[in-house]
């Protein structure tokens, strides 16, 4: 007689969709904010960690960005086109592509700053301080995990 399967959380206790629907909730007032400037989140993404960590490497600013490869790949392109960033090709090594913010890219981070720390300032008024810094520590412990590696059983 085969075992029967094992029993699935419930959606509203699944840790997955819990994470999309906070993100969702999260990104809402972020995503009406850009939406002023026509920058899409990811676009968004990519400024700050460039404007945040300087120049870098395609592969550095994907895995910073959470984007895929490929994703970020697309968006260079049109977001040299923009003026938002530039692209430059070490001459030690061809292959690769670093990218650094331009200072139009710094002036719409510096557009959307107010806004952005305003949107921050009312989810820490509404959640509470404590309780965000501990729920971005328990997410970064949670990235930590290495949940695709071997399986028990």
């Amino acid at each position: 007689m085969p075992e029967p399967a094992p029993q699935l959380r419930q959606t509203r206790r699944s840790l997955p969709i819990a994470l999309l629907r906070a993100r969702e909730q999260v990104m809402g007032p972020i995503r009406d904010m850009l939406a002023q400037s026509g920058v899409s989140e990811q676009k968004w993404r990519v400024l700050r960690v460039v404007q945040e960590k300087g120049p870098l490497e395609l592969s550095q600013i994907a895995e910073e960005a959470c984007l895929l490869l490929s994703s970020l790949t697309r968006m260079i392109g049109p977001m040299v086109a923009e003026g938002l960033i530039t692209r430059t090709t070490p001459p030690e090594d061809r292959r690769k592509t670093v990218v650094a913010i331009s200072p139009q890219g710094e002036a719409l981070i510096r557009a959307h700053a107010a806004d952005s720390a305003a949107i921050f300032a009312r989810m820490e008024a509404e959640f509470g301080e404590a309780r965000l810094e501990q729920l971005l520590d328990l997410l970064e412990a949670l990235q930590r995990l290495d949940l695709r590696g071997s399986r028990q059983g």
